[in-house]
């Protein structure tokens, strides 16, 4: 296993996010990522709750990240649950949704790093049937264009949680999002449905499949992964 140092940047939205107390069980995927990995790992979260990618630019939270690449350094960036919705604030028509993706990919490389692009994570809607809807499929098509060609590495992680969704089916999957009933958290007094945001296992999982991607990339960055607990 190697010994060099190596940093990864997660940047991105809500199910990504670390969550204050207040918020939990709501677990975003970045928050059991690290344990993945050895310890010459680091993790840095950049990911916010409500960021699009043309909200997180212009609330200027990349120049930071940009800022502090180097060698050894990674950028896997999951963006389009806020992108994809004409009636939010963050919305990004998908022209700008591309050409974003592309400033992400091109400053990352510039600094000598190497970008690593994700389709946004499936939404727990399954139909009256019990078929699984495919709500990111335009947006998750323009990650897929810009990955292949600017021959990107990328992680498909829209396909990959839609395949753990059907598997499971409509009642067994709604563990790993956030549903309480009434009273079963102090957090969620009155009980909560949430088909976006994932609840501790279901970030787990999620972040399995996140790190299942890197292992069939044979990024670099695999020969760290820590396969003990998995």
């Amino acid at each position: 296993m190697s010994s060099e140092s190596v940093t990864v940047h997660l940047i991105g939205d809500s199910t990504i996010a670390e969550k204050s107390e207040s918020a939990r069980p709501e677990t975003g995927w970045g928050m059991p990522f690290p344990s993945y990995f050895d310890d010459s790992v680091t993790v840095v979260n950049h990911a916010r709750n409500g960021r699009s990618t043309s909200s997180f630019l212009e609330e200027g939270r990349w120049q930071p990240v940009v800022r502090d690449l180097a060698e050894n350094h990674y950028v896997f960036v999951q963006f389009g649950h806020n992108d994809e919705v004409p009636s939010k604030d963050r919305y990004t028509p998908k022209p700008q949704f591309e050409a974003n993706l592309e400033k992400f990919v091109g400053e990352t490389r510039e600094r000598g790093g190497t970008p690593v692009l994700l389709t946004p994570i499936a939404r727990r809607h399954f139909d009256e049937e019990g078929t699984l809807e495919d709500t990111h499929r335009e947006y998750s098509e323009i990650v897929r264009t810009v990955a292949r060609e600017a021959n990107v590495p990328f992680i498909d992680a829209d396909a990959e949680s839609q395949s753990l969704l059907r598997e499971l089916g409509p009642e067994a999957s709604k563990r790993l999002y956030l549903h309480l009933s009434p009273g079963e958290h102090p957090n969620y007094p009155d009980g909560v449905t949430d088909d976006t945001h994932f609840s501790e296992e279901g970030a787990r999982r999620m972040a399995e499949l996140v790190v299942d991607g890197i292992e069939a990339l044979d990024l670099g960055l695999a020969d760290h992964v820590v396969t003990d607990d998995r």
